[in-house]
């Protein structure tokens, strides 16, 4: 078995030597990028500004504080309860599953009771959740700050 190779001789390129650039330019090609930066900068806020969730909650918190001063409490005492009454249907449909084995729901019959005991309720529960959580967030971050407290030395 015969292999022949090629051998060329490698010529490295001539790189030309970059134009001199004066101090005019110079400051002109910083301030252009500092230009863009700063463009950059504000379309970065602006998309950041516009993907914040909560800003929709708080602007609501804000919005309606003097008509519904008990809102942003109420939010955040609810969410707890709502939270864990939420956790025991989770519980309660996992251990019933895992009671009836894996075959639980192999029938159009089983399949439907058990949608029925767990599917609305699960689904409203979890509709409200998403509500109630995003302002009771919003409710801790619009807080107004506290008084300071007074201590009588009198």
């Amino acid at each position: 078995m015969q292999t022949q190779f090629n051998v060329t001789s490698f010529v490295a390129p001539v790189v030309p030597k970059p134009a001199e650039v004066t101090f005019g330019e110079m400051s002109e090609l910083l301030r252009q990028l500092l230009e863009v930066q700063r463009d950059q900068l504000t379309q970065m806020k602006q998309t950041a500004a516009a993907q914040d969730g909560g800003a929709r909650w708080r602007a609501l918190m804000t919005k309606w504080r003097e008509e519904f001063p008990e809102m942003p409490a109420g939010c955040k005492e609810a969410l707890p309860i709502l939270e864990k009454a939420y956790g025991a249907m989770v519980a309660a449909l996992v251990a019933e599953l895992q009671d009836q084995g894996p075959g639980a729901l192999d029938s159009e019959f089983t399949l439907q009771d058990f949608l029925d005991r767990y599917g609305m309720k699960l689904g409203q529960l979890g509709n409200i959740l998403n509500v109630v959580g995003p302002l009771a967030e919003a409710a801790t971050q619009t807080e107004p700050a506290a008084p300071p407290s007074q201590s009588g030395n009198g």
